[in-house]
């Protein structure tokens, strides 16, 4: 059987990726750094994802094991140079830490093997080309005939897992919702069997759709519900003010999805719409504190926020509920979040402008920066 190893064994390995990759058809090799979950892994024969919702169903998974690639390196990097997919869910940030394992993975393939697929499916545009910038730094003057080993290519993924959950094993609760897509090019006619997958020859519409509407929309929910002190999604989407200043943010990155890919508005109407129901899926009590953990990533450059308002703002296009969320966003406090943590004490060292500056990369001259500037000024005076 074909084999794929994935890094990230959490609840959006098993409960996502793994699980399409399982229906593939792939044995699994899940590396993680998380020691109690690698042998609560290979511990079991099998686990449960639970679709959560309307039309959810079970699937059972097997055919799996999992490695530390903290304390065994050697047994990861002997995975990837084996496998025929490689895959990660473990953040962008840590994909760093990723890379030199591949790196030596990629090492040990034999010579004449056929390319690996290499696929990062994070949330955030270019995960893969990011990856793909690590294993060249990790691998120096290596890195051209490494790179000769395998093909990258770049996803867009959504499903909504929750966490955390109730402990039942490493079974999983997700939503019934999935999309993988791939982005074909890079595979040149050649790409690996996924059925749970689509393939698509511009990959861009797909993940700006995706994280201009449901991160957009998860992170404003969580962030106007934690100021108004509501504990999970649901429960925000429920009072109708902030429902309706979410609806009004995703109505402006619509907009800015029109401009930028000419996406049919009346199709975006409806997935705004169908994304909104996921999230008030009653089966899925996922918290603002989870959702809006690391603000200080959500609010830069080119993220969730201001990235469409940004180009909103720049084609004369309305910005204002976009602002009112990052507004929101500068208020969230959680003491167990670095992230939260550090923005709250930014606001009270730094300058309205140089705070704008620092955490949204906008310069004093965008056309977005005054009304940034002044959500910071407004969150600094009720400090």
């Amino acid at each position: 059987m074909p084999l794929a190893v994935h890094f990230g064994a959490g609840n959006i390995g098993r409960g996502f990726v793994g699980l399409l990759l399982h229906e593939a058809g792939y044995d699994l090799v899940f590396s993680d750094v998380a020691s109690e979950l690698v042998d609560a892994i290979n511990a079991t024969s099998e686990y449960t994802v639970h679709e959560a919702g309307p039309g959810g169903h079970d699937h059972v998974v097997t055919g799996f094991r999992a490695v530390d690639s903290r304390r065994d390196p050697d047994a990861a990097a002997d995975a990837v140079a084996a496998a025929d997919v490689v895959t990660t869910a473990v953040g962008p940030t840590v994909l760093r830490f990723v890379a030199p394992v591949i790196v030596a993975g990629l090492e040990r393939r034999p010579a004449g093997a056929p390319p690996v697929a290499i696929m990062a499916c994070e949330n955030a545009i270019g995960a893969t080309d990011l990856l793909r910038e690590e294993i060249v730094a990790a691998a120096g003057e290596r890195a051209p005939e490494l790179l000769a080993k395998a093909v990258f290519a770049n996803t867009a993924v959504d499903r909504i897992v929750p966490a955390p959950q109730a402990s039942n094993g490493i079974d999983v609760t997700v939503e019934p919702y999935v999309e993988w897509a791939i982005e074909a090019g890079p595979f040149a006619g050649n790409a690996p069997r996924i059925p749970g997958a689509h393939f698509v020859d511009a990959l861009a519409p797909y993940i700006e759709r995706k994280l201009f509407t449901v991160n957009t929309g998860h992170a404003a929910t969580a962030y106007l519900g934690a100021r108004a002190g509501f504990a999970t999604i649901a429960e925000s989407l429920a009072e109708p003010a902030i429902e309706a200043a979410v609806e009004a943010a995703l109505e402006e990155t619509s907009a800015v999805l029109v401009a930028r890919h000419g996406l049919d508005p009346a199709d975006l109407a409806a997935y705004r719409a169908r994304i909104l129901e996921r999230f008030r899926n009653p089966e899925l009590p996922d918290t603002v504190q989870r959702v809006g953990r690391q603000p200080l990533r959500k609010l830069s450059r080119h993220e969730r926020f201001v990235g469409p308002a940004a180009e909103a703002a720049e084609q004369g296009l309305r910005t204002e509920a976009l602002v009112e969320a990052i507004g929101a966003a500068l208020a969230f406090a959680d003491p167990a979040d670095e992230e939260a943590v550090r923005l709250q004490e930014l606001l009270r060292v730094r300058t309205a402008d140089e705070l704008v500056a620092e955490v949204t990369g906008l310069d004093a001259g965008h056309p977005l920066f005054p009304a940034v500037r002044d959500a910071v000024a407004a969150r600094q005076a009720a400090l």
